[in-house]
């Protein structure tokens, strides 16, 4: 199972550093951006999520740096889901400019959580139904 989406961004001013790169901090900031958007996209919220009483905290991430991004540049963000999640999802993500060099890749690996007592849940069948919807 693979599921992809794209989404583009422009980098901003206050994102770059003085060098002129685009911060390394943000690319985090960029993988939530995209996986909030899927997860809109596909019809899921996590507003809704929380109030079942489920979080989704980010238990893993990871960035690989392949060639920097300035101020202004365009770039594309593909996220994949390549399995069925079970008590965590993983997601993938690269980030490509118009030229479609790769930017950067990773991966962010998040748990479902019940809010209350912090352990680890199921993936809400109701998150699960839309993906196998795609």
């Amino acid at each position: 199972m693979i599921t992809y989406f794209t989404k583009p961004f422009r980098i901003r001013y206050t994102e770059t550093d003085q060098m002129g790169f685009a911060h390394h901090s943000n690319y985090l900031n960029y993988f939530e951006m995209a996986r909030i958007e899927w997860l809109n996209k596909i019809g899921f919220s996590y507003r809704e999520l929380e109030g079942q009483g489920i979080v989704m905290p980010v238990v893993s991430a990871n960035i690989k740096f392949k060639s920097p991004a300035f101020f202004d540049d365009l770039l594309r963000i593909k996220l994949t889901l390549k399995e069925i999640p079970k008590s965590t999802i993983k997601i993938n993500y690269i980030i490509i400019n118009e030229s479609e060099d790769e930017i950067a890749n990773g991966q962010t690996i998040l748990a479902f959580l019940n809010q209350t007592s912090n352990r680890p849940i199921r993936c809400p069948n109701s998150l699960l139904e839309l993906i196998h919807s795609l």
